[in-house]
């Protein structure tokens, strides 16, 4: 069918609207990193005012490395060039999976301290679904070992149910792939490059690049690990790292406009101006109300064929598997 296709037409064409993008995600990350029982005295995430998200969460050492998954998977998912283009290139070149432009799924299983999320995004994975994991042999199904891989997160006993070329796929952040081909790849997403590790089934791991100099994808013979690193000026890290920063003084700033001297760039002040306007509100509707100011001058649309999968989903969390743990 028809759909309109975003491609990239500036890196930052309009820092405003690339911040309020990337903003997004990293308050979806914090509000869904609460605990479901501080979340309950106000009734559930939904109602989590904006100038409460501070006084309420518990900053932890994963918070970044939670909200760098969530705002790689959304440009994913808003087929934001700077990420899409090299995660395409991945999976092309080195991982042998061709077709359309790929798709992310988020697998949002507890994390740090996160409860899980209840949407899902099954529609995308059939039965016949191969996890390529760079080994020998026939891939295997991922529908068929979805829920044993979940499990096998929550208990480490349940790990050895799997099959040994995809036991360490409990690991994983993110499934990219391509639904025309059918295959997808268990992927890593790290804050911290040093922080990649081997794992059975484990096949691309997305870091922030270690210097500009790093443009292309490669494989990691010793981890089997096809590393996609994200570039930093004038690119997609350089923009997180300033929403990042941006939302920290702010939140730290009982979600009010910081001091110049936090937020010295116009840029930044705006978009904390943004959300000063909105503190009232929950944060669920803020992320929504932004949606429609993020990277508009950053895309263009153009008519491509393409595979569309529809669902009704909170903000920013379209296509998650989180599946349901079975009391054992």
């Amino acid at each position: 069918m028809d759909i309109k296709a975003q491609v990239q037409r500036n890196a930052v064409a309009d820092e405003v609207s690339a911040l309020v993008a990337v903003v997004r995600p990293i308050l979806v990350g914090l509000l869904y990193g609460l605990k479901s029982d501080v979340a309950a005295e106000v009734g559930g995430r939904e109602n989590v005012k904006l100038k409460m998200l501070e006084r309420m969460r518990r900053k932890k050492d994963g918070d970044l490395g939670i909200c760098f998954e969530y705002a790689v998977h959304d440009a994913m998912r808003q087929r934001n060039a700077m990420v899409l283009d090299r995660v395409d290139d991945a999976l092309t070149r080195l991982c042998g999976i061709t077709g359309d432009p790929p798709q992310s799924i988020l697998f949002a299983i507890e994390k740090s301290g996160s409860e899980q999320l209840i949407e899902t995004a099954t529609e995308l994975i059939t039965p016949e679904s191969r996890l390529m994991s760079g080994a020998r042999g026939q891939p295997a199904k991922l529908h068929k070992h979805i829920e044993g891989i979940a499990q096998a997160f929550r208990r480490p006993d349940a790990r050895d149910a799997l099959p040994y070329s995809i036991s360490g796929v409990w690991k994983a952040d993110l499934f990219l792939g391509k639904t025309d081909t059918d295959r997808w790849v268990a992927t890593t997403v790290k804050s911290n490059p040093r922080s990649l590790e081997k794992a059975p089934g484990l096949r691309v791991g997305i870091v922030p690049a270690s210097h500009t100099e790093t443009d292309q994808p490669y494989l990691d013979q010793n981890k089997n690990l096809v590393v996609c690193p994200l570039l930093h000026d004038g690119n997609f890290m350089q923009v997180f790292y300033e929403g990042w920063q941006l939302i920290q003084f702010f939140l730290d700033a009982d979600a009010k406009l910081p001091s110049e001297a936090k937020l010295p760039r116009p840029p930044m002040r705006e978009v904390a101006r943004m959300l000063e306007d909105r503190r009232e509100f929950p944060v669920p509707d803020v992320i929504d109300a932004l949606g429609v100011l993020a990277q508009p001058e950053l895309l263009e649309t153009e008519d491509q064929q393409a595979a569309v999968v529809q669902k009704k989903a909170e903000p920013q969390m379209e296509l998650l598997i989180a599946p349901e743990p079975k009391d054992l």
